[in-house]
């Protein structure tokens, strides 16, 4: 009897302690996992550490960024007075490449403009706060990134308005200049868009296809060897592979002796806007948002 009931209190004790433990959660699907501390990742501990610390440095320039309007209204280099440069960066901001690109400039001391998608500033707003803490200069992409140039004139401004206020929620900032999507923009939508909102439509002088994925060391190539004095430099820091070609191609940038500054100051520099370059159809065609 005694053995019994030293078994009975045995049995209720273990019941007692299994009903106090903690319950296991279900395990989260792996993607589920993957986005969760992606995010995480985006928007609270973005600063990560620096490999670069050798790396050759831009010089503190301390250069005006305030433009006349009246300068032009649509710029893919500008005629400056030295070896100055802007570095743009498009589709953004991405919630680990992004980042990465963020300490890679720092080590080197580079100012870029980052042409931000306002669904993704909504997404990511530390990692725009960051960027604007550091120096860098916001232009506006549009919110949902549409091919401006098939959308009615209340569609566009609706597009460029909601980036703004996005941004504007962000940073406390609101963007200089815009870039449309794939370079898809009338010259009656550019006239009507500087008319209305100040911002000149920013193309560019030297692309990479770097969407295309074509190799790390093939973006580099292909940067280097187009730029020249006002060159403006499009990039797009979604996509991993491009970010993995800004140290190379950086460094070898400015051991040619060029200076890295934002849009708004080549364009407070120099004033006169080139003929624009307008993408080719394919690239217009097959360009996406995205991975």
């Amino acid at each position: 009897m005694k053995h019994s009931t030293l078994l009975l209190i045995s049995i209720l004790i273990s019941l007692a302690v299994a009903s106090c433990s903690p319950e296991k959660s279900p395990p989260m699907p792996a993607s589920h996992a993957a986005a969760s501390s992606m995010k995480n990742a985006a928007n609270t501990d973005y600063r990560t550490q620096m490999p670069y610390g050798s790396a050759p440095r831009n010089p503190d320039l301390g250069l005006p960024s305030n433009f006349s309007k009246s300068s032009g209204v649509t710029f893919s280099r500008v005629s400056v007075p030295g070896p100055y440069v802007a570095l743009t960066f498009d589709d953004g901001p991405h919630a680990s490449n992004t980042p990465r690109l963020l300490d890679i400039l720092r080590a080197r001391n580079v100012k870029a403009t980052f042409y931000v998608i306002g669904k993704n500033v909504d997404l990511y707003p530390n990692i725009v706060r960051r960027t604007v803490a550091e120096g860098h200069e916001l232009g506006n992409h549009t919110y949902t990134h549409p091919k401006l140039s098939a959308l009615g004139q209340d569609r566009v401004f609706s597009e460029i308005r909601k980036c703004d206020d996005a941004i504007m929620r962000a940073a406390g900032v609101r963007p200089r200049t815009l870039r449309p999507p794939y370079g898809a923009l009338t010259q009656a939508q550019r006239v009507s868009i500087h008319s209305t909102f100040g911002y000149p439509t920013i193309m560019w002088a030297v692309d990479p296809l770097d969407w295309k994925r074509p190799g790390v060391s093939v973006v580099t190539s292909r940067i280097v060897s187009a730029t020249s004095n006002g060159s403006i430099i499009l990039v797009h820091d979604l996509h991993a592979s491009s970010v993995d070609a800004m140290p190379a191609t950086i460094d070898a940038l400015l051991r040619k002796g060029y200076k890295f500054v934002t849009v708004s100051q080549l364009l407070a520099m120099g004033g006169s806007a080139s003929a624009s370059i307008n993408p080719q159809p394919s690239a217009l065609a097959q360009s996406q948002v995205g991975e």
